[in-house]
């Protein structure tokens, strides 16, 4: 990865944390409402990528513009800032037993349905989700920009919004492609969580160990490397029965 990129890549990453939630970027609102198909969201994501690579090109030999470029991509679309705002709303709601503005924003971040979950259910379903969000909407993204540069982040991200657009089973493409694009962020996602569980208090050894033992038990390839190492590192049991 050149010095540009990496310069771009920060400055995006502190763009997100100041100007807070990328779901009302017209970006990401944008992709949601023209993607009203599989075949038409990959058309879209591919010549997102195809517009990136022309613009890592024309930057080659010119830092400035590159780092320009891919800071504004990470802005675009990394959502740190934005979960980051969703999980103390959902950590807040469920200490007090707000429950139905908990379900309000797990439904805002997975496709699961919430109206029947309990609170032990919600607290569960909310650890799952913002494990495989962190790895969709932060790690993923940073990691195919640190590789591929704006071509990278603009896919990266719109797979993820495709794959959540079309949830159900079925749509074979989408679901191949997510699990091939996210096949190394969620390792390191879960490499991560190892290593930052002792900052807010968590156990790095049981971050360890419930990634290697209980990965094996989520149908997913990638989110259940993430969800377990977030379980681990909290000591609690997530899991059971999702519609």
């Amino acid at each position: 990865m050149g010095a540009a990129r990496a310069i771009g890549l920060v400055l995006g990453v502190a763009a997100d944390g100041v100007l807070g939630d990328p779901r009302r970027r017209p970006t990401v609102s944008a992709f949601r409402r023209v993607a009203g198909s599989p075949g038409r969201g990959l058309a879209i994501a591919g010549f997102a990528v195809a517009g990136g690579l022309l613009l890592e090109r024309a930057a080659r030999d010119r830092p400035l513009v590159q780092a320009s470029a891919t800071a504004v991509s990470t802005w675009a679309v990394l959502g740190a800032a934005g979960l980051a705002l969703d999980g103390t709303s959902l950590a807040r709601d469920l200490e007090e037993c707000n429950f139905e503005p908990a379900r309000e924003t797990l439904s805002s971040l997975d496709p699961r349905l919430a109206d029947d979950l309990s609170a032990i259910a919600l607290s569960r379903a909310s650890v799952e989700t913002l494990a495989e969000n962190t790895s969709d909407v932060v790690v993923a993204p940073l990691v195919w920009g640190a590789v591929a540069g704006v071509p990278g982040l603009l896919g990266a991200r719109a797979v993820s919004l495709l794959r959540r657009a079309h949830a159900r089973p079925g749509h074979w493409v989408v679901d191949r492609l997510d699990e091939l694009v996210h096949l190394i962020p969620t390792r390191v996602a879960a490499a991560l969580t190892v290593l930052a569980a002792p900052v807010v208090g968590g156990s790095a050894g049981g971050a360890w160990r419930a990634w290697r033992r209980d990965t094996i038990a989520h149908p997913s390839p990638n989110a259940g490397r993430v969800e377990a190492a977030f379980a681990g590192a909290l000591e609690v049991r997530v899991g059971g029965r999702t519609v």
